[in-house]
């Protein structure tokens, strides 16, 4: 039988986790998906542990190591459900986020995605704040959309015939790809808030994609810029110096987050590329400068500055 829902996970060198994270998608009160799993050239258990699972609905694929993009491809290309989620190897949902989520849109034919809030979870048991993303449906759905989309990529349930039509994941993106496809897939059509905390990101030892602050702050700059070249009609309405607000301003506020955490590394990579683009007042510029200095210079300036202060 074709299943309802299909759950397409990547997984890489995630044989410590799988046990969690299969595990909340085993305890879904909703039954009726299939969970496909791409080893993306694992080189610890992760293979094997997959391939050990004895419920038939778990389906493993394997590939060389390409990447999440191209595993979450290859999983979409395998998929047969109307229904598409995305849960990552190292990351959970609640049991009843498949129930909830497919319920929110059979209520509403024409919206393409539902989104819900969403958890961070870390080790020491110092947890983030349970977060609900804001209803993203309104008049000024495409500006805001362009702005973040704040959801994870496993905080979401979408049909998976709009993923295809918006042409799956950008394989040259190793941040914001979902974000990416989020942009095209929901300024197409209605999307739906479900405001419950019903997925959580578990951060752990080791690198993860987001940990590279200066990656992530510039290939969501990217992904805006493809989204507006390849999707002029979906912002015409937007002036072009609120489109610079959305994402050169954007890029300056995570250059921003960079400076204050004192990851000088990355804020001075972000301030460069804005300066570039000729973007910033002439306070944010006083910031900025210094960028242009060898490093060691500017730690020594923000070091008198701290002093100062």
């Amino acid at each position: 039988m074709t299943p309802t829902i299909s759950i397409i996970m990547p997984c890489h060198n995630a044989a410590d986790h799988l046990s969690a994270s299969v595990g909340s998608v085993l305890a879904q009160t909703f039954a009726d998906w299939e969970l496909i799993a791409i080893d993306d050239g694992s080189s610890d258990g992760t293979l094997a542990w997959l391939q050990a699972q004895a419920d038939t609905r778990i389906r493993t694929q394997s590939q060389s190591n390409q990447g999440v993009s191209t595993a979450r491809n290859a999983g979409l290309a395998a998929a047969r459900g109307d229904y598409v989620a995305f849960l990552d190897a190292d990351d959970t949902w609640s049991p009843d986020f498949l129930e909830t989520m497919l319920a929110a849109l059979q209520t509403r034919p024409a919206a393409v995605l539902a989104y819900c809030g969403w958890q961070h979870l870390r080790p020491s048991g110092n947890h983030g704040e349970p977060f609900v993303p804001p209803d993203y449906e309104t008049p000024h759905k495409a500006e805001a959309l362009l702005a973040s989309c704040r959801w994870p990529i496993h905080a979401a349930l979408v049909r998976r015939e709009a993923v295809l039509a918006a042409g799956g994941f950008d394989s040259t993106l190793k941040n914001a790809e979902d974000f990416a496809l989020w942009l095209r897939v929901g300024t197409t059509a209605p999307i739906i808030q479900v405001p419950k905390v019903l997925a959580f990101y578990h951060q752990h030892e080791g690198e993860q994609a987001s940990d590279n602050r200066a990656r992530a702050a510039l290939q969501h700059w990217q992904a805006q810029l493809k989204y507006l070249d390849g999707h002029p009609a979906a912002i015409a309405q937007l002036d072009p110096s609120r489109i610079r607000d959305l994402t050169l301003g954007e890029l300056l506020k995570r250059g921003y987050t960079c400076y204050w955490k004192r990851d000088l590394p990355a804020a001075r990579q972000i301030f460069r590329t804005v300066m570039k683009q000729g973007y910033g007042t002439l306070r944010d510029w006083k910031y900025m400068l210094p960028a242009w200095l060898p490093e060691s210079w500017h730690h020594w300036l923000l070091g008198q500055r701290d002093r100062g202060a």
